[in-house]
């Protein structure tokens, strides 16, 4: 096999991989990292642990949506640097396709009314998703009682400010680097100030930055960029400036389109193509969801080289495992924070039992889970008329 043909063939497997994952992995950030690392790593063996563990760490210690970041991350090691861009835009089409669609539906067909029932009973389905995953992400990268301890502060501090605080990686990683590495050794090379070979990358400057449309991009490159962590954290941002600064929606209309990016396959943070076809039809959730998706590019593609290169360094080592163990405790704190909008009733905590012992019995698939409890949220809701679930 030629070089040209080696290389195309692992983008290709990237392109189809992570459209199929597009299209059928739900569960928010936390599921769909714990699915690409069961399918990957355990499954296929396209990985190694310490690649999976690598990722997840370095792209949690990043602004941006995780699992974007993960699966961009995958592409690139998988395929290079091409590799990442097919890739990671592939994960995304299908999500971009759907919730578009349905932006369109909710603006031309007065309101989708069913999604608040659906909302109703996905959300603690997610709930299971999320606890399910990070006890698989917790087996797959803890392996000491310092990353316990850090994984508990983190977990205390996101409970006590109800928020991600991005300090919490650095530190935890710093803690990391004076534990597991050398620094007093002096390594002979400074790898985390090594200059990577890079072609230039920048986001493309909108053509009138005064228009719905430029202001759009320019918000969601701004929320992409500076909001560390799961689509858990940039849902608050965006709520702030869609609803609050710009009063491009009505907070009915957010709820409604964070909602359609829970429900959705792919990152939570899709929410982006929703509220940008509320705000400015097809063009509008094009710009938003290039804004969302953007900075995520171009963090990793600096990011990746650097840590490849010296994936052996003791101190880098070290800096992975301590972010990594932030990165377990803050998941779980976002999850019970998430969990007071989610669990409200008899019937929720139901779906979310039965959703973790179906999860941890049966392994049933999330696809088929989301599927359920969707219908079992259209039945209950109009029966129970649980008044917690949106605010009018």
């Amino acid at each position: 096999m030629n070089e040209a043909t080696a290389t195309a063939r692992p983008i290709r497997e990237l392109v189809l991989y992570f459209l199929r994952l597009g299209l059928l992995g739900f569960g928010g950030p936390v599921a769909l990292v714990g699915q690409m690392e069961r399918e990957l790593v355990t499954e296929r063996g396209r990985l190694t642990r310490e690649q999976m563990r690598e990722a997840i760490a370095v792209c949690q210690s990043l602004p941006g949506p995780l699992a974007i970041q993960v699966g961009i991350y995958i592409s690139y090691l998988r395929g290079g640097f091409w590799g990442a861009w097919a890739g990671g835009w592939a994960f995304i089409f299908p999500n971009f396709v759907i919730v578009a669609a349905l932006g369109a539906l909710y603006v031309h067909f007065g309101g989708l009314k069913p999604v608040t029932g659906i909302f109703y009973g996905v959300s603690p389905a997610v709930i299971a998703l999320i606890l399910h995953s990070c006890y698989r992400l917790a087996k797959l990268g803890m392996e000491d009682w310092l990353q316990w301890m850090l994984a508990a502060v983190c977990f205390g501090v996101t409970l006590l400010l109800q928020a991600e605080v991005a300090l919490l990686f650095v530190g935890a990683g710093v803690v990391g680097i004076l534990y597991y590495g050398t620094l007093w050794q002096r390594a002979s090379a400074t790898p985390l100030l090594a200059a990577a070979p890079l072609a230039p990358l920048a986001p493309i400057a909108p053509a009138a930055s005064a228009s719905t449309l430029g202001k759009l991009l320019l918000f969601f490159l701004k929320a992409g960029a500076l909001t560390f962590g799961s689509g858990l954290v940039i849902v608050p941002f965006l709520q702030q400036g869609v609803v609050q600064q710009y009063g491009w929606l009505g907070e009915r209309d957010f709820l409604i389109a964070v909602a359609v990016g829970m429900i959705s396959p792919g990152p939570v943070v899709i929410t982006a193509t929703f509220v940008g076809y509320l705000v400015a039809g097809f063009w509008g959730s094009l710009a938003a969801t290039v804004g969302i998706f953007l900075p995520s590019f171009i963090l990793v593609l600096v990011a990746a080289p650097l840590l490849a290169r010296h994936r052996s360094n003791r101190n880098v080592q070290g800096f992975v495992k301590g972010a990594y163990a932030a990165a377990i405790g803050t998941i779980l704190g976002a999850c019970v924070l998430l969990g007071r909008i989610a669990i409200g009733d008899w019937l929720t905590i139901l779906i979310a039992l039965g959703g973790l012992i179906a999860l941890f019995r049966w392994k049933v698939s999330n696809p088929l889970l989301m599927a359920v409890t969707a219908a079992a949220g259209l039945i209950a809701f109009p029966l129970l008329h649980p008044a917690w679930v949106m605010v009018k």
